[in-house]
């Protein structure tokens, strides 16, 4: 056990830890030189394709230093503030974390946020600058800037290239003589005790689960029991990550692998609970906080045929993100679908294009939105997750939302633009720190309804994409909120639905009804489209009636011909106005989804 060394890198997204990782695979021999590729650990085509790390991935390394051998388990961790809950969860299975900071961006909202959870932790922080052979790197500056966040000398910090390997080396001699071995957990006489950090699904082996040990070992065909679900199995295998699995005889006390359960029911294993053996119980370990989503979003198949295939494809994609949630629903327009919660729009964006790509499924994602605690008029309280369920205008008493608490960090000629777009979206300005590089840190507090109406691509647009931004949700507030529904010849059309502020309600009115104007087709009669809140009609327009030349046949003779099978046409179509029902095409709801 003295000879291992567990650890994650930290950083924010696009700071060269990817890089980093497989320079280390490169150095210590894990992967050979022919068989290197750039992101080895990020297995998934939609990681390369973006150059983020979506998922968590575990490899173990072997070092040696002054003739003796080293075990190194690295996880490799993603950057985005979406994905924080997968940091989480790799922070609690590791002893230190190497906080690495670009040198020509310095530390980012994101560092601090994920550096803050692995000090609580009680991680031994190694801190390195990378980038360091780029032409715009800051080396010193940055230094500075670490030192003082930090509190250590600057001459405490190492100086590496991802790209060029420089520095790798001193680092790993760093992380043996720094980040503690794992702690001999012997107090409950040597019983097995093995954290659940992350999870996986095969159609042939069943449920493998990913495990960091804090107490005995656990070999093949050894009878277990996950101590929260109160399953009991029989191991398949065990094994380490190289980064693929490789079997081995035995997993023990500090080390991290695989245990293959052969568990095909799903709903068994999850993310924080410990496995142990039955005839020798240990207690469990203090797990993780169950994720709560912030954003929700309907999911339908575009196809009402695909519903089973989509479900079976959400249930599978469960197993390898453990952080999305989902229940079913139906809508009258869009027929059978799932309300998905999620950690924030990239997650909402990455789950629907990974149930497109490995699923094969079209599908239709209605406008996300979050959850608001209604008290209705006679003091009863709902929760409600969806805009077409928000109570009509006159049954509510008041209304709280979830609000976020924003840190911003921006070169402060960008700030008097920040400024606006935080007063556009309602946000309240708290502290601001002037940095030594000129940049200034700004806190804000603001509606989660606000942060995600585009906020972020504002943000990137007024400053030129130089700004950072880190969030947590806060507490619920009262909120100024209303329901805008759209109406189609007189009727109202659910998926429409909107939760907006009342001070922007005649504007977004306005801007739904003239967009729908545009794109839905003609019917053969006149059509309102009308844009309904504070029980009145806000904005309206008409869509005038195809036109069809019914006389278009006739040569010749008197007048009263033709009036007379105009006058039969106009009756026709007043009939139809009163019977008739708008049909809107698929395509308009993804075109309305898409632009709000």
């Amino acid at each position: 056990m003295l000879n291992i060394r567990n650890f994650t890198i930290i950083a924010h997204i696009d700071h060269g830890k990817s890089t980093l990782a497989d320079r280390m695979l490169e150095v210590t021999g894990t992967i050979e030189k022919r068989k290197m590729k750039e992101q080895v650990l990020d297995s998934m085509e939609l990681e390369r394709e973006r150059g983020i790390t979506i998922k968590m991935q575990p490899v173990r390394m072997m070092w040696k230093s002054e003739g003796r051998e080293y075990i190194f388990n690295l996880i490799d961790t993603p950057g985005h503030i979406d994905f924080s809950y997968e940091v989480g969860r790799a922070l609690r299975a590791v002893e230190g974390s190497i906080l690495l900071v670009d040198a020509t961006q310095g530390v980012q909202a994101q560092t601090l946020t994920t550096l803050a959870m692995a000090l609580s932790l009680g991680h031994t922080i190694i801190p390195v600058v990378s980038k360091i052979d780029s032409p715009l790197a800051r080396v010193s500056g940055i230094k500075n800037e670490i030192s003082k966040l930090l509190k250590i000398s600057p001459d405490d910090i190492l100086e590496v290239s991802g790209k060029t390997g420089e520095g790798v080396p001193d680092l790993l001699e760093i992380v043996i003589n720094k980040i503690p071995a794992p702690a001999n957990v012997e107090a409950e006489g040597g019983k097995l005790k093995a954290l659940i950090f992350d999870f996986e699904y095969s159609n042939h082996q069943g449920i493998i689960v990913y495990v960091r040990l804090f107490g005995g070992d656990v070999s093949k065909n050894t009878p277990l029991e996950f101590i929260a679900a109160g399953e009991k199995f029989i191991t398949n295998e065990v094994g380490i990550f190289k980064p693929e699995r490789i079997s081995r005889e035995s997993l023990s006390s500090g080390e991290i692998g695989y245990i293959v359960t052969g568990i095909k029911k799903p709903g068994i294993a999850s993310v924080g609970d410990t496995i142990t053996e039955p005839k020798n119980k240990a207690k469990a370990l203090s797990g993780y906080i169950t994720p709560s989503p912030v954003v929700w979003a309907s999911v339908y198949p575009e196809n009402a045929d695909d519903f089973n295939l989509f479900k079976q494809s959400l249930s599978k994609l469960k197993l390898t993100d453990s952080s999305l949630t989902f229940e079913e629903e139906s809508s009258g327009t869009l027929g059978r679908g799932f309300r998905c919660g999620l950690l924030g729009m990239l997650h909402l964006e990455i789950v629907t294009e990974r149930l497109r790509r490995e699923f094969g499924l079209n599908l239709i994602v209605t406008t996300p939105s979050i959850t608001y605690k209604v008290v209705l008029k006679g003091g009863r309280e709902v929760m409600i997750y969806s805009p077409a369920l928000f109570p009509d205008y006159g049954q509510v008493e008041r209304v709280y939302e979830p609000w976020a608490e924003l840190l911003i960090i921006t070169p402060s000629q960008y700030i008097s633009g920040f400024m606006q777009i935080i007063y556009d979206h309602e946000g309240e300005m708290g502290q601001t720190e002037t940095w030594p590089d000129g940049r200034m840190s700004i806190s804000v507090s603001m509606p989660l309804r606000e942060l995600m109406r585009n906020f972020f691509d504002e943000m990137k647009s007024v400053s030129s994409g130089y700004a950072s931004l880190s969030y947590e949700i806060g507490e619920l507030r009262e909120a100024d909120v209303v329901k805008l529904d759209m109406l189609v010849a007189e009727e109202s059309v659910p998926a429409f639905a909107r939760v907006v502020s009342r001070r922007r309600v005649e504007e977004e009115a306005e801007k739904s009804v003239e967009r729908l104007f545009n794109i839905l087709p003609k019917q053969l009669f006149t059509t309102k489209i009308q844009a309904a809140a504070l029980g009145r009609i806000i904005s309206s327009r008409t869509l005038s009636a195809m036109k069809k030349d019914v006389t278009g046949y006739l040569y010749g003779g008197d007048i009263t011909r033709k009036r007379k099978l105009w006058e039969k046409q106009k009756k026709g179509k007043k009939k139809m106005k009163e019977r008739g029902k708008v049909n809107i095409p698929q395509e308009v709801f993804l075109k309305m989804m898409k632009n709000q």
